[in-house]
């Protein structure tokens, strides 16, 4: 059996060894494009821009280009001083002014009524020689060599005022700094050779880890000039060691490699100035021009549409077979599936709903960026599901409940129910919801050209009309079909990148060993970072104390037969929870071996989550494109479904059936079709939101929303099922104290953005029950309610 097997593996195998062969000698993504602008009357001395304006300083003074490009208009203005360099980011310069070669003062340079002037800023602590700047919008770097020859780093916030200097040590070696660039939360240094002959040297310089080399550049820079670019990509203007004409080059800080941009060659350049996504430059005769990088779409073809189409046709008829086939006027029907779905689809669709395009767009991109750290929140949790299993699921489904926030209720208060109901809707809508649903509409406006607005509706109004359809039922079923999908997309991309490699798996493993790209746990004490301490820490507070918080999760332990096979869908979900991670961390660390062998591939302006749907759209073959595509579609939509049937359901159960007089089933159920698809509007509205902000890694934002939204309810579970003391004054005193303090600690950046979750369900656990202690003992029964043997049920 096993020799038919690879018998017929092998010319599978050969076929995607022969699809993939070609991308390891591809060509660049990029174009670009170049613009002649009006010749200056003479050699620009130095370029700058004054609110997006670009402004050259000549020996016949200043010129400033119109907002058209048109022509330079002469100032009749000169520095207060000679100009010995500048620095240019978010659309604006400072000047480096000083004499004979030292740079003694600081100034921005803005325009005023079409004038330019300036503004000085606090000058350095030292006069530096050879000094390269760089500029944010909220920090100035400084680097250059002391009245001793040392080198010096020199920060300057440029927010809120009384602003002063911090000093840094310098690079090692004491050589003169040629550039200064800022990029991915760290500051790099590109250093002079050793002689005139030998390549430039680059440091990378953080707070945590100090100067760090990163390598020699293929050459020495024709100028001063390196920019930031996208989320991980420096431009520099290069003179190559093999010699030639200077010319662009990108390199990806996080692979670490070099790429040459084709058509780039900026020969006779005597000034340059970061200008939109490339270059302003001039010549030593006033010649200037433009010269700026463009990417253009990877569109889908023929085959891949069909196989997209056929996919959401699909999802809608199932929700249709739901919908006719259920009279839906049952609202256990609607919100619970009858209590009929078998445990092992549970367990599936638990899995499928907590893995969304979170998992399967930015972790890749996380993993990517960094290591497998994150990971070690699978393995602690999937031991948290065991208690989960055996004590907490089997309790509540005993109960018979529709929304798990009637635990609340019954347990302390309506109040209190219909509080944690209300927050519990709001961080699913923004912070999750909205999440999901942009990640996929940005692979999609990557690879398609459709804008991110369309991509948004589109993926939004999908899932809304099969989900409103065909109710739990359509959401678990259609969650087993979505898994199959979007897995089977994930294990392909992996193989694909494997047998793409020249040395294939051993290369594979030995570049991932090589840059410790695997790496699980981190056991430092560091609040501000992501420990093995932090995720023990996390997976206590929000998985053993407070799982029946997330109505999306319990909702399918709650449509199983009876409480044995709730626990048994827990154990299924846990199964698959180590395997899928490996899979999609998998995902990430096989892009960095990728792209640090094909760096050429990238595409400098793009942001880091969008790595994986850049690999899906340049590198795939027809038709395996729109699987992989129709996997993210997958990803989003399982959990964008779960989502809304549990806003719904608690739209209808919390709030509708407690407010309205006399509510019957089939109104109940028409209600919740209605919030079903208000609820989706919601989301959609959020993420729409959510795209115009530039975010380094959504990964990270969806963690801290979360925790600022949806931990300030979720320890009143604790306190009802692990106590027995605690009652709903001290409770309501927990949930408020929560969110107010967790907000405070947000604000103050205290600890690192994963840690907000637990710091609030712990802070409402310790806040309510202290709290609860100057309040009577609760009188009602608490037969069922608690983990305690004298009030379990028989």
């Amino acid at each position: 059996m096993i020799d038919r097997i690879s018998a017929w593996c092998r010319p599978l195998f050969a076929l995607l060894l022969a699809l993939t062969a070609w991308a390891a000698h591809a060509d660049s993504l990029v174009n670009l494009r170049r613009a002649a602008l009006p010749a200056l009357p003479s050699p620009a001395q130095a370029l700058a821009v004054a609110d997006g304006r670009a402004a050259a300083l000549t020996p016949d003074g200043a010129w400033l280009l119109d907002a058209a490009g048109q022509r330079w208009q002469h100032q009749g203005w000169t520095p207060p001083q000679p100009v010995q360099g500048t620095a240019t980011g978010a659309g604006q310069s400072v000047l480096l002014l000083g004499a004979n070669g030292e740079t003694a003062a600081i100034a921005r340079l803005v325009l005023q009524q079409e004038r330019l002037v300036v503004q000085p800023l606090p000058a350095p602590p030292m006069p530096l020689r050879e000094a390269r700047a760089a500029l944010t919008a909220d920090q100035l770097w400084l680097a250059g060599l002391d009245a001793q020859g040392r080198a010096v780093l020199l920060q300057l916030p440029l927010q809120g005022a009384g602003a002063r200097w911090q000093t840094h040590p310098g690079w090692p070696g004491d050589s003169a700094p040629r550039a200064v660039v800022v990029q991915t939360r760290a500051t790099y240094v590109v250093a002079a050779g050793a002689d005139p002959a030998s390549a430039d040297h680059l440091w990378r310089w953080t707070a945590e880890a100090g100067w760090v080399a990163r390598g020699d550049v293929p050459g020495r820079l024709a100028g001063p000039w390196g920019r930031a670019s996208g989320q991980a990509h420096v431009l520099f203007v290069v003179e190559p060691t093999a010699g030639g004409a200077p010319r662009m080059m990108s390199w990806q800080t996080i692979t670490q490699s070099w790429a040459d941009l084709p058509d780039s060659a900026l020969p006779g350049t005597r000034q340059a100035l970061p200008w939109r996504d490339g270059w302003l430059w001039t010549d030593a005769a006033g010649k200037a021009g433009t010269l700026e990088i463009e990417s253009g779409k990877l569109l889908l073809k023929t085959l891949d549409w069909v196989v997209i189409v056929v996919y959401l046709v699909s999802m809608l008829g199932i929700g249709l077979y739901f919908y006719l086939k259920e009279k839906r006027q049952s609202t256990s029907e609607f919100f619970v599936g009858g209590r009929s779905i078998p445990f092992w689809a549970a367990g599936i669709s638990l899995y499928a709903a907590n893995t969304s395009s979170i998992s399967y767009i930015a972790i890749p991109a996380k993993a990517f960026e960094t290591n497998w750290q994150y990971m070690t929140n699978n393995l602690i949790a999937v031991v948290g599901l065991m208690f989960v299993a055996v004590w907490i699921v089997p309790l509540l489904r005993r109960l018979d409940l529709m929304s798990v926030f009637s635990y609340l209720e019954t347990r302390f208060h309506p109040a209190i129910r219909m509080m944690a109901s209300g927050l519990f809707m709001l961080t699913q809508l923004g912070s999750r919801m909205s999440v999901i649903l942009y990640l996929p509409s940005l692979a999609i406006a990557t690879i398609t050209g459709i804008p991110v607005t369309w991509s948004i509706l589109m993926m939004g109004l999908f899932t809304i009309c099969y989900t409103a359809l065909g109710g739990m039922k359509a959401v678990v079923w259609t969650d087993i079909v979505q898994l199959v999908v979007k897995m089977g997309g994930a294990l392909f991309a992996i193989g694909f990148i494997v047998w793409s490699l020249d040395g294939g798996w051993a290369e594979f493993v030995r570049t991932a060993a090589a840059e410790d790209k695997t790496r699980v746990f981190d056991f430092s004490f560091d609040l501000g970072k992501a420990t093995v301490w932090g995720f023990i820490f996390l997976v206590l507070f929000d998985v053993v104390l407070t799982f029946p918080k997330d109505q999306v999760l319990m909702q399918r332990t709650l449509s199983t037969p009876n409480a044995k096979e709730a626990g048994r869908s827990i154990w299924a979900f846990a199964a698959i929870m180590i395997p899928g991670g490996i899979v999609f961390y998998g995902i990430g660390t096989a892009l960095f071996v990728f792209y640090k062998a094909h760096p050429e591939r990238m595409n400098p302006l793009l942001s880091i989550d969008a790595t994986f749907p850049l690999f899906i759209a340049a590198e795939l073959p027809t038709g395996l494109t729109g699987l992989i595509i129709a996997g993210i579609f997958a990803a989003a939509m399982a959990t964008l479904s779960s989502i809304m049937n549990s806003v719904s359901t608690l739209a209808s159960v919390d709030f509708y059936e407690k407010l309205v007089k006399h509510p019957d089933p089939a109104r109940s159920v028409r209600f919740a079709e209605w919030m079903t698809v208000a609820a989706g509007l919601l989301g959609i509205g959020f993420a729409l939101l959510l795209s115009r902000y530039d975010i380094h890694s959504l990964f990270d934002v969806s963690i801290e929303l979360a925790g600022l939204l949806g931990g300030g309810f979720a320890g009143a579970y604790t306190l009802g099922m692990f106590t027995r003391r605690a009652n709903s004054p001290g409770v309501a005193i927990g949930v408020a104290s929560a969110i107010v303090l967790t907000t405070i600690a947000w604000s103050f950046s205290l600890v690192h953005p994963y840690l907000y979750l637990g710091v609030s369900i712990m802070l409402c656990i310790v806040v309510g029950y202290l709290a609860s202690l100057f309040f009577p003992t609760p009188t009602r029964s608490l037969r069922g309610l608690t983990i305690y043997k004298q009030d379990a049920v028989e």
